[in-house]
């Protein structure tokens, strides 16, 4: 329902039971819409627009003295900017919803599939690589943030199968998830290209046999536990400046067990080491 109908209705005495007062006195840390599908452009480091859909999950704050939030303004707020969203109007649709949920926090997540144009790394044959992307925006206080989440599939080559083994070793695919927040601009291809560099290998979406043959090689020549990675990764995002907080997760897909090998490193560098690092 649009609002402006609701406010229009509610003046002509229909009642507004979600403005009513709730008298359990328990707050709500996050309530609204998830899973709403929304077109969007995003710009890439080159200045071509990706015209692409988004998923979008909405968050407000709710005080413990009101029963709900108006979940139709979320659907509203998303309407007003029709084909406009992209990471330049992120923030200010942030405080838009905010303002208009009348709450004093807010969150929103965008996610989408990222698109970027690779060459071999030999033929120099070009292809597409899609990666999982979300933007993620935080809001207390007025005071807005900004996060950037990109899953990016790698290979990784274990360590140890190649120092045992007479010939060969076990490599599988490898998810390495980083969500970065930032204090400065940065573009999604600058930070799938810092995770890049840390992986066994990269991947590519096609490749000819002196390609293949290159990315095999690559591969066995650099093997990493996912320990290895996500501390390689770690050291990236400690040394840019644009990156105030992250979480670096990889995930091997093993190829000689029915389980995955994880690590995770967490840190917020505006609070500075922490006890053993």
């Amino acid at each position: 329902m649009d609002p402006r109908v609701s406010t229009a209705t509610a003046a002509d005495g229909i009642a507004d039971v979600q403005a009513s007062a709730d008298s359990r006195k328990i707050a709500i840390d996050k309530v609204g819409i998830k899973d709403i599908r929304h077109p969007v452009n995003i710009k890439d480091k080159s200045g071509h627009e990706h015209h692409t859909v988004a998923t979008f999950n909405m968050f407000v704050f709710l005080p413990h003295n009101f029963k709900g939030t108006h979940m139709s303004r979320f659907v509203a707020i998303l309407n007003g900017h029709e084909d406009e969203i992209g990471v330049g109007t992120f923030k200010q649709m942030l405080s838009e919803m905010a303002e208009r949920l009348e709450s004093e926090a807010g969150h929103i997540e965008m996610r989408f599939p990222f698109f970027v144009k690779k060459q071999a790394p030999v033929t120099g044959v070009p292809s597409l690589m899609d990666y999982d992307v979300t933007l993620i925006g935080e809001i207390a206080n007025g005071k807005p943030q900004l996060s950037i989440r990109a899953v990016v599939p790698v290979t990784s080559l274990c360590p140890c199968s190649k120092e045992i083994s007479d010939y060969g070793a076990h490599n599988q695919r490898s998810h390495i998830t980083v969500t970065a927040r930032t204090r400065g601009f940065l573009w999604i291809e600058e930070l799938i290209e810092m995770v890049e560099a840390e992986a066994s290998c990269e991947l590519f979406g096609l490749l000819k046999r002196p390609d293949e043959k290159y990315v095999t090689e690559r591969a066995y020549d650099n093997p990493k536990f996912v320990e290895d990675t996500v501390r390689d990764v770690a050291r990236r995002l400690n040394d840019d400046e644009r990156i105030s907080a992250y979480v670096v997760e990889a995930e091997n897909f093993e190829s000689i067990h029915n389980h995955s090998a994880y690590a995770l490193i967490e840190r917020d560098k505006e609070q500075g080491p922490r006890p053993g690092d």
